[in-house]
């Protein structure tokens, strides 16, 4: 089949199926996101044109938007369909380096075909082009390989023929699941190639599920008998395996309380008689305290970042620690005894080990003590109160206002630490999509965009500071034009009033965080109006002062979105200091002027730097 590098390409993306964890086939790419330059909207343009009513192409409005909503739309649907960007040469590729390093760092599969140079160099230097004195070979491109799991600059046609099954393979791939870049020039892109039909015939991705080690499955085992107070970790893993019916079984039989990580959310119900909370500096009191108390740690599908251990000062000091892991990069972490495995394949192979073995009552029932304590904590945070609402008041609304099915997302700033730790889950089907691996701006206008495209049912709420709305809120109009509904929670409260808490909370003074704290020649700066300015977006807008107020405007947001398909806006002024604290540490670098640093220290001491065999 002959056919240019661009069509071909385009044709294999089609070819490609996946099959869900609920078993469904659908297809692998389900969506292209595009802004046209030169350097790809001839070649690749003109073959997606070409096949428009096959493979959906959507017009963003900024490059890492478009990226970062790809990632979103992958995360909702569990890493099991993966989105497809496209830039021009130079700044419109390197727009998405950014959404390339959410997506490495949160494990999950994105394709980036950014535009490149000539390979011929006839014309160079051509627009946009950056140019090495001492290596013409490199190209802007070349910065994605830092934050790509798999790099290729396609230079020939009949590349594809060996590239594309590698593509295939990292991104349907449990353990390698990340980024992939391929950089396309532009002139290799309109060349053509008699392709083997065979390329393009279809093909299903199912989900990969490698067993265990039975050496290293028996030695968890007898850890795992020998522990008085075992503890679950349940991660992200759990989630892409579609294991959180296992995981509970296993739970359950054996009596093990049970915490999630951030990626982990919402896979328990939080009435669950052994779910202990969220775990970690953005998770509750009550599970950093099993934790501390645990002699045996069972964590499964989870990377163990410093928030999920509180820069690993979460665990007592002569703790045991099982991962169970598709990726042995994760799984060896500080010495952990390493089960590298499918989540689901390891905790069923997991069972026929642990046959007639149960924890002591005393400890299993630690779990929903310690719980109805935080409970209690939460309960009243979300207490009517004066003045402005509180973060914790408006995830409080929310989520008595949600239904089954629905999805609620945030990714940086104050509001992750709101959402997981405050959160109350019904359980089952994740729902919820903290970015809290790279905690990137502007994620949670984007991100919504892609989750709603791919959220079958049930709403899609956003929550955001007023930060990381004005750090990229182009997609709002991206999401509005094409027809994509949800509902996008501002908290207006004056500045980056987080980062500002770590400053002055360690000792520093209030300096370039806070609107009042920062450099103006204004006698009175301006303030943002973002009701006026999400309804100049195409955004159905409302706007409250109070919580009474939030309430009902939010309510009228969900019907809103729903019925008109485009996003509604909520802005809402809130507290710019009030904040749920789960007691547990977090090592930043304090200098030793400041208050802070004596406490740092001693926290530091405390640190599991690395575990026993």
């Amino acid at each position: 089949m002959r056919l240019t590098t661009a069509q071909a390409l385009v044709a294999w993306l089609i070819a490609q199926r996946s099959q869900t964890l609920d078993g469904r086939e659908v297809p692998l790419f389900p969506a292209v996101f595009a802004i046209f330059g030169h350097g790809n909207v001839l070649g690749l343009g003109t073959a997606l044109e070409e096949r428009r009513d096959v493979i959906p192409v959507w017009r963003g409005h900024s490059e890492q938007g478009m990226a970062l909503a790809a990632v979103g739309l992958t995360k909702a649907v569990h890493r099991r369909q993966v989105g497809v960007v496209t830039s021009s040469i130079g700044p419109g590729a390197l727009n998405m380096v950014t959404a390339a390093g959410v997506a490495h760092a949160n494990r999950l599969p994105l394709l980036l075909l950014p535009g490149d140079v000539f390979t011929g160099r006839g014309p160079d230097p051509v627009l946009q082009q950056v140019e090495h004195f001492g290596d013409p070979t490199v190209t802007a491109n070349d910065a994605f390989r830092a934050v790509s799991r798999y790099f290729d600059r396609i230079t020939r046609p009949e590349q594809l023929l060996a590239t594309l099954p590698q593509v295939a393979r990292v991104l349907t791939d449990p353990a390698d699941a990340g980024p992939v870049t391929l950089a396309l020039p532009q002139d290799v892109q309109a060349e053509t190639f008699d392709f083997p039909d065979v390329l393009f015939e279809p093909v299903v991705h199912t989900v990969a599920r490698p067993r265990p080690d039975r050496t290293a499955l028996a030695a968890a085992a007898q850890a795992l008998r020998s522990a008085q107070r075992p503890l679950l970790i349940l991660g992200g893993g759990v989630r892409y395996s579609g294991a959180a019916s296992q995981a509970l079984e296993t739970a359950e039989r054996h009596g093990i309380p049970i915490t999630e990580t951030t990626a982990g959310r919402t896979l328990v119900a939080h009435d669950h008689p052994l779910y202990a909370g969220p775990l970690g500096i953005t998770g509750s009191a009550s599970a950093d305290t099993l934790a501390a108390e645990a002699d045996l740690v069972l964590a499964v599908g989870t990377r163990l970042q410093d928030f999920t251990t509180a820069s690993w000062t979460a665990f007592a000091p002569e703790v045991r620690m099982i991962t169970i892991n598709a990726a042995r990069f994760d799984a060896v972490k500080h010495g952990a005894l390493a089960v590298v495995a499918d989540a689901a394949a390891a905790l069923e192979d997991l069972e026929a080990e642990l046959s007639g073995w149960r924890v002591a009552r005393e400890w299993t029932t630690r779990a929903a003590a310690v719980r109805e304590e935080w409970d209690d904590y939460i309960d009243t945070l979300r207490a009517p109160a004066a003045g402005p609402p509180t973060y914790a008041r408006i995830v409080g609304e929310v989520n008595d206002l949600s239904e089954s099915g629905d999805y609620v997302m945030t990714s940086s700033g104050g509001l992750p630490g709101e959402l997981v730790g405050g959160w109350r889950a019904e359980g089952g089907e994740p729902t919820m999509d903290v970015e809290y691996g790279f905690s990137c701006m502007g994620y949670e206008l984007a991100g919504a965009w892609g989750a709603a495209m791919a959220h079958r049912h049930g709403q899609v709420t956003t929550l955001l500071g007023d930060g990381s709305y004005l750090m990229l809120n182009s997609e709002l109009f991206s999401a509005a034009f094409a027809g994509h509904g949800f509902v996008a929670v501002v908290c207006d409260n004056d500045g980056y009033a987080v980062i500002a808490r770590l400053q002055e909370g360690q000792g520093g003074n209030g300096f370039n965080n806070m609107y009042r704290d920062c450099r103006t020649n204004h006698p009175a700066p301006p303030r943002v109006n973002f009701a006026a300015h999400a309804h100049s977006l195409g955004c159905v807008v409302f706007t409250a002062s109070s919580a009474d107020e939030f309430r009902e405007a939010y309510g009228h947001a969900r019907e809103a979105s729903a019925r008109q398909s485009r996003p509604a806006v909520v802005v809402v002024r809130t507290h710019p200091s009030a904040w749920t604290e789960s007691g547990a540490f977090w090592q930043v670098g304090v200098p030793e002027q400041l208050s802070g640093h004596e406490a740092q220290e001693a926290a530091t001491a405390r640190q599991v730097r690395y575990l026993r065999p």
